[in-house]
């Protein structure tokens, strides 16, 4: 009865789009638009770098999935991912509703829809591995011949096509800028800096800075650049120590729903008391809202290795 009504809802809102004459995407699409950055007046950027209150909860979450998706050069997909959360907000209503469970209505649709954003935050990690991999490829060799030209253009111009994306793209913007719209090294290095988001990577770019007033000073980029070497070694080392939250939250999840089916076959009272007396609904609901919570906890845990300055 209940999936009854649930797909007559469902047949409902369907319907609604097609009476008004849109479609779900045009309106998860108008939705995204409210989490755009939108131009701030100068008191409002004042307001904002001065206060201390920091996002929390969802809203923050939405941040830090449109700020990943702007440095992995994929922003155009925050309305899929929107989309793909939308499903499966509805996906949890139904499971909740097929198993007549009300408690965990909220529960399944709110932790549903997070899901994409956690996988994306959680990709996020391997991408990061990934930049600074290339960050310390790109910045040895254009260190090297920085030293022997003195020149940081011909310099990024000798090993531009040995430089792979994203980093490669970014070196490649500054030399059409400085060959082709404005000559100014400095200017073009500040607008450099903050393309790529990498404490080691802003501390070398101030350090060729600091090179064009005083060129003794090429000697300090050689152990600014080895810090990506210590940070992959140690990122190395301890790769075991940042997986195993997951290993552990994997097990103790697959353990906790596992033993509701397994009740079944060992105690058929305990399994009914569970499933359809509302102590039981409510304490499925609590189990639910324990591994969402866990699951953006290992999520946060399990962040890269990185060098602050």
């Amino acid at each position: 009865m209940n999936s009854m009504i649930l797909m007559a809802f469902l047949g409902l809102i369907t319907g609604s789009f097609i009476l008004i004459q849109t479609s779900p995407f045009e309106m998860i699409r108008d939705i995204a638009k409210l989490f755009d950055k939108k131009e701030q007046s100068i008191k409002s950027k004042v307001k904002n770098a001065t206060s201390t209150k920091k996002k929390k909860g969802i809203r923050k979450l939405m941040e830090e999935t449109k700020d990943i998706l702007k440095a992995t050069n994929k922003e155009d997909r925050f309305t899929m991912i929107c989309t793909i959360s939308f499903a499966l907000l509805v996906i949890g209503v139904f499971v909740a509703v097929l198993m007549n469970n009300m408690f965990l209505i909220p529960v399944l649709s709110i932790g549903f829809a997070l899901l994409p954003f956690w996988y994306v935050k959680f990709t996020a990690g391997k991408w990061k591995k990934e930049l600074n991999s290339e960050l310390e490829t790109a910045l040895s060799v254009i260190t090297t011949s920085y030293i022997r030209s003195e020149s940081i253009i011909t310099a990024i111009d000798e090993n531009i096509n040995y430089i792979n994306p994203p980093v490669h793209d970014v070196f490649k913007a500054f030399l059409t800028q400085t060959k082709l719209i404005n000559s100014n090294i400095k200017i073009a290095l500040e607008g450099l800096k903050y393309k790529i988001d990498s404490a080691v990577f802003h501390e070398w770019i101030d350090g060729v800075i600091d090179c064009q007033e005083d060129k003794n000073l090429k000697s300090t980029l050689t152990p600014i650049v080895s810090k990506l070497s210590d940070m992959r070694i140690v990122s190395a080392e301890l790769d075991y120590l940042l997986y195993e939250p997951i290993k552990e939250f994997i097990t103790m999840a697959i353990l906790l729903v596992g033993n509701i089916p397994l009740m079944y076959f060992l105690n058929k009272d305990w399994f009914n008391t569970l499933m359809f007396t509302t102590i039981g609904k409510f304490v499925l609901a609590i189990c639910a809202v324990v591994i969402f919570i866990s699951l953006a906890a290992v999520i946060r845990l399990s962040k890269p290795v990185e060098f602050k300055r």
